[in-house]
């Protein structure tokens, strides 16, 4: 469980790295769930053979939207936590590019920087956070955006 501080701990960290998520395996199960669960049956995605031999990649890759999907994961358990805010609630993304695919196979880990931190109203605070998913043993990220989350305490 990450740490919880307060307002001004957290406004300290404006421009400041939060925390990297432990390496996660990609593997063509979890690609084939995701595949079920949106129907996105792309055989870049489902069929490592045909991958394999028709395209670039050497095999099958994730998704974009399921490495994108497993950000919530990865920030959960690394970003400190507001005290006294009980919600935090996706607010939406900026600027979301996948730079490189993800294998079959591969190992991700997020890693969340947080931009800047805005009070919307009593009680609620945006916060935009810079996020990288990185593949392991390669330079270049896989997916970098913005995520904005809303920290919430009391009512919305």
């Amino acid at each position: 469980m990450p740490e919880k501080i307060d307002l001004a701990a957290y406004e300290a960290l404006q421009g400041e790295t939060l925390g990297h998520s432990d390496w996660m395996r990609i593997g063509q199960d979890m690609i084939d769930g995701f595949c079920d669960v949106t129907g996105d049956y792309q055989f870049i995605h489902n069929d490592p053979e045909r991958a394999k031999e028709d395209t670039p990649f050497g095999g099958a890759i994730a998704h974009g939207f399921l490495t994108l999907s497993l950000i919530t994961q990865m920030y959960k358990d690394r970003v400190p936590q507001l005290k006294d805010h009980e919600l935090v609630i996706n607010y939406g993304l900026n600027r979301v590019r996948f730079l490189e695919p993800v294998p079959s196979g591969a190992e991700i880990r997020g890693e969340f920087t947080l931009k800047k931190i805005s009070k919307r109203r009593e009680g609620q605070y945006l916060s935009e956070n810079e996020v990288r998913v990185h593949i392991k043993d390669n330079e270049k990220p896989a997916m970098i955006g913005t995520w904005l989350t809303l920290l919430v305490s009391g009512e919305l």
